[in-house]
């Protein structure tokens, strides 16, 4: 029998995510690749080794997942590079091409102690946890108004969850973008989960554009996460 409550009730939250009741934007499509055994098979996997023992952690939350890397592994941030060569966990998934915010993700975690420290005082996730494309291409849930509120209650009811099921520190919580973290910052001023919420620029923004200054913002988000610890 598996001995891992936090995985079990990890899965529950994202397998029984619901798709959109509202209708939304043309061409704008939501996936729910929990429903896919082998995804579930990898985030059992990835729980196992890196979410015991079952105990409170930071949340930090991205947008959504994209489809190279949490929406293909199930993992946030994580694309199939990362899995096995950062965190070891072995798979079939094809690796012919990085996802950028995972690059940057295991830059910081990796100068952070890399994920069997990290994962043991921090929960990544995301706002709304379910994969959304536009025409075939990643789309992020703030990319049309329309949308956003089409997907409204249901990125209550996942924060909500998050919080809940996997036992989230309500003293703060982080947004990993900028225009994420004002929707966040929204959400929680709805939901009253998080005492405060803090906002760090996105992987994907400082891979495309600030990509110089790597080595900077690395340090910030060393700075900001490690004084969470």
């Amino acid at each position: 029998m598996h001995q891992n409550p936090f995985a079990d009730r990890q899965l529950a939250l994202l397998t029984r995510f619901p798709l959109p009741a509202a209708p939304l934007p043309p061409a704008v499509e939501v996936r729910n690749s929990y429903h896919d055994p082998a995804v579930q098979t990898l985030v059992r996997a990835f729980a196992d080794k890196f979410y015991a023992p079952d105990q409170p952690r930071v949340g930090v939350f991205g947008i959504n997942p994209g489809r190279f890397g949490g929406g293909r592994t199930g993992v946030a941030f994580t694309d199939p590079v990362a899995l096995q060569g950062n965190c070891g966990l072995a798979h079939g998934l094809p690796r012919q091409r990085r996802e950028l915010s995972s690059e940057f993700v295991y830059l910081f975690i990796d100068a952070l102690g890399g994920p069997a420290e990290f994962y043991q005082h921090f929960f990544l996730g995301a706002v709304y946890p379910l994969e959304i494309t536009r025409s075939g291409v990643n789309y992020n849930y703030y990319d049309s108004p329309a949308l956003t509120q089409a997907l409204w209650p249901d990125m209550k009811h996942a924060l909500t969850e998050q919080a809940r099921a996997l036992n989230l520190r309500r003293d703060v919580a982080v947004s990993l973008g900028r225009r994420n973290g004002e929707f966040l910052r929204r959400l929680n001023d709805e939901l009253g989960l998080f005492e405060r919420v803090e906002v760090l620029d996105h992987p994907r923004f400082l891979m495309q554009y600030r990509r110089k200054s790597l080595a900077e913002s690395v340090a910030r988000y060393v700075e900001v996460l490690g004084s969470l610890i």
